[in-house]
Protein backbone atom coordinates (compact mmCIF):
# COMPACT_ATOMS: atom_id res chain seq x y z
CA UNK A 1 0.00 0.00 0.00
CA UNK A 2 2.50 2.34 0.71
CA UNK A 3 4.37 1.49 -2.39
CA UNK A 4 1.44 2.47 -4.45
CA UNK A 5 1.00 6.13 -2.67
CA UNK A 6 4.52 6.83 -2.92
CA UNK A 7 4.29 5.81 -6.96
CA UNK A 8 0.86 8.41 -7.31
CA UNK A 9 3.31 11.02 -5.08
CA UNK A 10 5.81 10.91 -7.21
CA UNK A 11 4.57 10.22 -10.48
CA UNK A 12 4.15 13.92 -12.81
CA UNK A 13 2.16 14.33 -15.54
CA UNK A 14 3.26 17.36 -17.64
CA UNK A 15 0.76 20.45 -17.70
CA UNK A 16 3.25 21.09 -20.77
CA UNK A 17 5.96 20.52 -23.18
CA UNK A 18 8.01 22.90 -24.80
CA UNK A 19 9.07 22.04 -28.16
CA UNK A 20 13.04 23.20 -28.80
CA UNK A 21 13.40 23.46 -32.67
CA UNK A 22 16.49 24.34 -34.11
CA UNK A 23 19.45 24.53 -31.42
CA UNK A 24 21.98 27.19 -32.38
CA UNK A 25 20.90 27.92 -35.79
CA UNK A 26 20.16 31.75 -36.50
CA UNK A 27 17.34 32.90 -39.52
CA UNK A 28 15.58 29.65 -39.46
CA UNK A 29 12.30 31.62 -39.38
CA UNK A 30 12.99 31.42 -43.35
CA UNK A 31 13.52 27.55 -43.11
CA UNK A 32 9.71 27.71 -41.65
CA UNK A 33 8.44 30.07 -44.24
CA UNK A 34 9.71 27.57 -47.09
CA UNK A 35 7.93 25.33 -45.31
CA UNK A 36 4.87 27.12 -45.56
CA UNK A 37 5.05 27.72 -49.55
CA UNK A 38 5.69 23.82 -49.62
CA UNK A 39 2.24 23.29 -47.51
CA UNK A 40 0.67 25.46 -49.65
CA UNK A 41 1.23 23.66 -53.11
CA UNK A 42 1.34 20.09 -51.44
CA UNK A 43 -2.06 21.05 -50.14
CA UNK A 44 -3.62 22.45 -53.72
CA UNK A 45 -1.72 18.96 -55.88
CA UNK A 46 -3.39 16.33 -53.57
CA UNK A 47 -6.69 18.04 -53.63
CA UNK A 48 -6.41 18.18 -57.31
CA UNK A 49 -5.28 14.38 -57.80
CA UNK A 50 -8.32 13.61 -55.69
CA UNK A 51 -10.90 15.90 -56.92
CA UNK A 52 -9.33 14.37 -60.79
CA UNK A 53 -9.71 10.58 -59.54
CA UNK A 54 -13.32 11.31 -58.13
CA UNK A 55 -14.62 13.58 -61.11
CA UNK A 56 -13.63 10.76 -63.96
CA UNK A 57 -15.23 7.44 -64.11
CA UNK A 58 -12.33 5.99 -65.92
CA UNK A 59 -9.97 6.26 -62.70
CA UNK A 60 -12.25 4.49 -60.00
CA UNK A 61 -9.97 1.04 -60.21
CA UNK A 62 -8.66 -0.79 -57.64
CA UNK A 63 -4.95 1.04 -58.34
CA UNK A 64 -6.96 4.24 -57.95
CA UNK A 65 -7.98 3.50 -55.12
CA UNK A 66 -4.45 3.39 -53.55
CA UNK A 67 -3.30 6.59 -54.89
CA UNK A 68 -6.81 8.63 -54.01
CA UNK A 69 -5.57 7.63 -50.09
CA UNK A 70 -2.41 8.00 -50.58
CA UNK A 71 -3.48 11.46 -51.82
CA UNK A 72 -5.52 11.98 -48.64
CA UNK A 73 -2.73 10.71 -46.68
CA UNK A 74 -0.51 13.22 -47.92
CA UNK A 75 -3.07 16.13 -47.38
CA UNK A 76 -4.31 14.98 -43.60
CA UNK A 77 -0.19 14.64 -42.56
CA UNK A 78 0.72 18.18 -43.92
CA UNK A 79 -2.42 19.66 -42.87
CA UNK A 80 -1.49 18.17 -39.31
CA UNK A 81 2.10 19.01 -38.71
CA UNK A 82 3.24 22.38 -40.78
CA UNK A 83 0.28 24.33 -39.60
CA UNK A 84 1.27 23.19 -35.73
CA UNK A 85 5.38 23.76 -36.61
CA UNK A 86 4.46 27.35 -37.64
CA UNK A 87 2.40 28.55 -35.09
CA UNK A 88 5.39 26.92 -32.58
CA UNK A 89 7.98 28.53 -34.18
CA UNK A 90 6.63 31.39 -36.23
CA UNK A 91 4.46 32.45 -33.86
CA UNK A 92 6.49 31.80 -30.79
CA UNK A 93 4.43 28.94 -29.18
CA UNK A 94 6.58 26.50 -27.49
CA UNK A 95 4.69 25.33 -25.39
CA UNK A 96 2.17 22.97 -25.75
CA UNK A 97 -0.04 21.27 -23.27
CA UNK A 98 0.49 17.58 -22.77
CA UNK A 99 -2.82 16.49 -24.27
CA UNK A 100 -2.04 18.77 -27.51
CA UNK A 101 0.93 17.29 -27.80
CA UNK A 102 -0.32 13.98 -27.71
CA UNK A 103 -2.65 14.46 -30.51
CA UNK A 104 -0.12 15.91 -32.24
CA UNK A 105 1.73 13.26 -31.78
CA UNK A 106 -0.83 10.84 -32.99
CA UNK A 107 -1.73 12.09 -36.45
CA UNK A 108 1.97 13.30 -37.71
CA UNK A 109 2.65 9.38 -36.79
CA UNK A 110 -0.46 7.40 -38.30
CA UNK A 111 0.24 9.59 -41.44
CA UNK A 112 3.72 9.09 -41.92
CA UNK A 113 3.66 5.13 -41.22
CA UNK A 114 0.38 5.04 -43.72
CA UNK A 115 2.52 6.86 -46.13
CA UNK A 116 4.84 3.77 -46.26
CA UNK A 117 2.23 1.39 -45.99
CA UNK A 118 0.40 3.13 -49.36
CA UNK A 119 3.43 2.61 -51.16
CA UNK A 120 3.21 -1.29 -50.66
CA UNK A 121 -0.59 -1.15 -51.41
CA UNK A 122 0.55 0.07 -55.02
CA UNK A 123 3.43 -2.39 -55.68
CA UNK A 124 1.03 -5.32 -54.98
CA UNK A 125 -0.94 -3.45 -57.69
CA UNK A 126 2.30 -3.30 -60.03
CA UNK A 127 3.73 -6.85 -58.36
CA UNK A 128 -0.16 -8.23 -59.69
CA UNK A 129 -0.18 -6.31 -63.05
CA UNK A 130 3.24 -7.39 -64.45
CA UNK A 131 3.42 -10.99 -62.94
CA UNK A 132 -0.34 -11.72 -63.48
CA UNK A 133 -1.39 -9.65 -66.25
CA UNK A 134 -3.90 -11.92 -67.15
CA UNK A 135 -5.01 -12.55 -64.11
CA UNK A 136 -4.68 -8.78 -62.81
CA UNK A 137 -8.78 -7.86 -62.35
CA UNK A 138 -9.24 -10.92 -60.45
CA UNK A 139 -6.51 -10.19 -58.03
CA UNK A 140 -6.69 -6.50 -57.87
CA UNK A 141 -10.43 -5.75 -57.03
CA UNK A 142 -12.02 -2.85 -55.58
CA UNK A 143 -12.54 -5.32 -52.61
CA UNK A 144 -9.31 -6.72 -52.07
CA UNK A 145 -7.75 -2.90 -51.89
CA UNK A 146 -10.44 -1.51 -49.63
CA UNK A 147 -9.76 -4.51 -47.66
CA UNK A 148 -6.12 -3.77 -46.98
CA UNK A 149 -6.20 -0.02 -47.04
CA UNK A 150 -8.64 -0.18 -44.06
CA UNK A 151 -6.66 -3.18 -42.72
CA UNK A 152 -3.53 -0.81 -42.57
CA UNK A 153 -5.55 2.07 -41.38
CA UNK A 154 -6.49 -0.29 -38.08
CA UNK A 155 -3.23 -1.26 -37.52
CA UNK A 156 -1.20 1.82 -37.66
CA UNK A 157 -4.03 3.12 -35.67
CA UNK A 158 -3.85 0.30 -33.24
CA UNK A 159 0.26 0.44 -33.07
CA UNK A 160 0.18 4.56 -32.22
CA UNK A 161 -2.57 4.49 -29.95
CA UNK A 162 -0.29 1.74 -28.31
CA UNK A 163 2.80 3.82 -28.15
CA UNK A 164 1.01 7.05 -26.77
CA UNK A 165 -0.82 4.84 -24.21
CA UNK A 166 2.84 3.88 -22.87
CA UNK A 167 3.80 7.26 -22.86
CA UNK A 168 0.96 8.54 -20.38
CA UNK A 169 2.07 5.83 -17.82
CA UNK A 170 5.57 7.71 -17.64
CA UNK A 171 6.32 10.60 -15.41
CA UNK A 172 8.64 13.66 -16.39
CA UNK A 173 10.25 15.19 -13.15
CA UNK A 174 13.26 16.98 -15.17
CA UNK A 175 13.26 18.20 -18.48
CA UNK A 176 10.30 18.92 -20.62
CA UNK A 177 11.78 20.23 -23.18
CA UNK A 178 11.90 18.06 -26.41
CA UNK A 179 15.10 18.55 -28.45
CA UNK A 180 12.90 18.23 -31.99
CA UNK A 181 10.22 20.49 -34.06
CA UNK A 182 6.92 18.60 -33.01
CA UNK A 183 6.37 16.00 -30.25
CA UNK A 184 8.56 13.46 -31.51
CA UNK A 185 7.94 10.29 -29.67
CA UNK A 186 11.39 8.99 -29.44
CA UNK A 187 12.51 12.21 -27.65
CA UNK A 188 9.82 12.41 -25.14
CA UNK A 189 9.92 9.47 -23.64
CA UNK A 190 13.71 9.73 -23.57
CA UNK A 191 12.72 12.22 -20.94
CA UNK A 192 10.54 10.28 -18.09
CA UNK A 193 12.35 10.00 -14.78
CA UNK A 194 10.85 6.77 -14.20
CA UNK A 195 11.36 3.10 -16.48
CA UNK A 196 10.86 3.26 -19.93
CA UNK A 197 11.72 0.22 -21.52
CA UNK A 198 8.19 -0.41 -22.51
CA UNK A 199 8.49 2.75 -24.66
CA UNK A 200 12.04 1.20 -26.13
CA UNK A 201 10.85 -1.48 -27.30
CA UNK A 202 8.34 0.11 -28.58
CA UNK A 203 9.94 2.90 -30.30
CA UNK A 204 12.69 0.39 -32.12
CA UNK A 205 9.50 -1.87 -33.27
CA UNK A 206 7.67 0.59 -34.92
CA UNK A 207 10.35 1.57 -37.49
CA UNK A 208 10.81 -2.08 -37.84
CA UNK A 209 6.92 -2.67 -38.52
CA UNK A 210 6.58 0.88 -41.29
CA UNK A 211 9.76 1.51 -42.03
CA UNK A 212 12.08 -1.90 -42.42
CA UNK A 213 9.23 -4.26 -43.25
CA UNK A 214 7.62 -2.40 -45.61
CA UNK A 215 10.90 -1.65 -47.49
CA UNK A 216 11.58 -5.77 -47.21
CA UNK A 217 8.09 -6.17 -48.95
CA UNK A 218 8.55 -3.54 -51.75
CA UNK A 219 12.68 -4.66 -52.50
CA UNK A 220 11.14 -8.29 -52.48
CA UNK A 221 8.23 -7.54 -54.74
CA UNK A 222 10.76 -5.64 -57.18
CA UNK A 223 13.49 -8.97 -57.07
CA UNK A 224 10.32 -11.01 -58.86
CA UNK A 225 9.23 -8.08 -61.22
CA UNK A 226 12.55 -7.75 -62.59
CA UNK A 227 12.81 -11.49 -62.85
CA UNK A 228 9.70 -12.18 -64.68
CA UNK A 229 10.78 -9.12 -66.73
CA UNK A 230 14.05 -11.13 -67.63
CA UNK A 231 12.16 -13.63 -69.44
CA UNK A 232 10.27 -11.40 -71.55
CA UNK A 233 12.06 -11.82 -74.73
CA UNK A 234 11.49 -8.58 -76.22
CA UNK A 235 13.13 -5.32 -74.99
CA UNK A 236 10.34 -3.54 -76.05
CA UNK A 237 7.55 -4.72 -74.01
CA UNK A 238 10.38 -5.07 -70.59
CA UNK A 239 10.74 -1.11 -71.25
CA UNK A 240 7.15 -0.64 -71.49
CA UNK A 241 6.75 -2.51 -68.24
CA UNK A 242 9.30 -0.73 -66.41
CA UNK A 243 7.77 2.38 -67.12
CA UNK A 244 4.72 1.40 -65.47
CA UNK A 245 6.54 1.46 -62.23
CA UNK A 246 9.09 4.50 -62.55
CA UNK A 247 6.35 6.64 -60.33
CA UNK A 248 5.98 3.87 -57.80
CA UNK A 249 10.14 3.46 -57.36
CA UNK A 250 9.99 7.66 -57.42
CA UNK A 251 7.97 7.86 -54.89
CA UNK A 252 9.93 4.91 -53.17
CA UNK A 253 13.17 6.74 -52.80
CA UNK A 254 11.97 9.87 -52.06
CA UNK A 255 10.32 8.35 -48.99
CA UNK A 256 12.38 6.07 -47.38
CA UNK A 257 16.25 7.25 -47.86
CA UNK A 258 16.05 10.76 -45.45
CA UNK A 259 13.87 8.99 -43.21
CA UNK A 260 15.82 5.38 -43.44
CA UNK A 261 19.04 7.78 -42.42
CA UNK A 262 17.40 9.38 -39.38
CA UNK A 263 16.20 6.04 -37.70
CA UNK A 264 19.31 4.04 -38.58
CA UNK A 265 21.64 6.56 -37.33
CA UNK A 266 19.48 7.01 -34.20
CA UNK A 267 21.17 8.71 -31.36
CA UNK A 268 24.15 9.14 -33.31
CA UNK A 269 22.51 12.03 -35.58
CA UNK A 270 22.72 15.75 -34.49
CA UNK A 271 19.16 17.10 -33.49
CA UNK A 272 19.19 19.55 -36.00
CA UNK A 273 19.89 17.26 -38.98
CA UNK A 274 17.13 14.99 -37.19
CA UNK A 275 15.06 18.18 -37.42
CA UNK A 276 15.90 18.82 -41.10
CA UNK A 277 15.54 14.97 -42.29
CA UNK A 278 12.20 14.36 -40.66
CA UNK A 279 10.51 17.55 -41.50
CA UNK A 280 11.70 17.19 -45.12
CA UNK A 281 10.53 13.68 -45.22
CA UNK A 282 7.58 14.94 -43.57
CA UNK A 283 6.40 17.63 -46.76
CA UNK A 284 8.59 17.29 -49.50
CA UNK A 285 7.03 13.14 -50.67
CA UNK A 286 3.28 15.11 -50.28
CA UNK A 287 4.34 18.02 -52.11
CA UNK A 288 6.39 15.92 -55.25
CA UNK A 289 3.60 12.78 -55.07
CA UNK A 290 0.82 14.23 -57.12
CA UNK A 291 3.62 16.02 -59.74
CA UNK A 292 5.01 12.31 -59.95
CA UNK A 293 1.54 10.73 -60.80
CA UNK A 294 0.44 13.63 -62.91
CA UNK A 295 3.77 13.32 -64.99
CA UNK A 296 3.94 9.63 -64.92
CA UNK A 297 0.40 8.01 -64.95
CA UNK A 298 -0.88 8.99 -68.88
CA UNK A 299 -3.93 7.86 -67.01
CA UNK A 300 -4.56 11.09 -64.85
CA UNK A 301 -3.03 13.23 -67.87
CA UNK A 302 -5.33 12.30 -69.94
CA UNK A 303 -8.20 13.03 -67.63
CA UNK A 304 -7.31 16.10 -66.24
CA UNK A 305 -7.61 16.78 -70.48
CA UNK A 306 -10.48 15.80 -70.46
CA UNK A 307 -11.80 17.26 -67.57
CA UNK A 308 -10.52 20.93 -68.67
CA UNK A 309 -11.89 20.19 -72.18
CA UNK A 310 -15.54 20.17 -70.61
CA UNK A 311 -14.73 23.24 -68.75
CA UNK A 312 -13.90 25.15 -72.17
CA UNK A 313 -17.15 23.71 -74.38
CA UNK A 314 -19.39 24.40 -70.69
CA UNK A 315 -17.97 27.59 -71.32
CA UNK A 316 -17.69 28.74 -74.46
CA UNK A 317 -21.93 27.30 -74.44
CA UNK A 318 -22.72 29.67 -71.97
CA UNK A 319 -21.56 32.32 -73.55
Amino acid sequence: MSSISSFINTFIQPAYFIISGFIGLPNMKYYYVFLFFVFIVSVLGNVAVMAVICLDHNLRTPKYVAVFNLAFVDLLGSCALVPKVLDIFLFNHYYVPYNDCLTFLFFCYTCLSMQALNLVALCYDRLMAIMFPLHYHVKVTHKIMFSMITFFWLFVITCVLLAIGLLTRLSFCKSVVINSYFCDHGQIYKLACNDNFPNFVISHLLPCLFLWLPLVIICSSYICIGYTLAQVVAAQERAKALRTCTAHLSLVVIYFCPILITFTMGSGIHPNARIINLSLTSVIPPLLNPVIYVLHTQEIRSSIKTILKGRNKSKIMVK
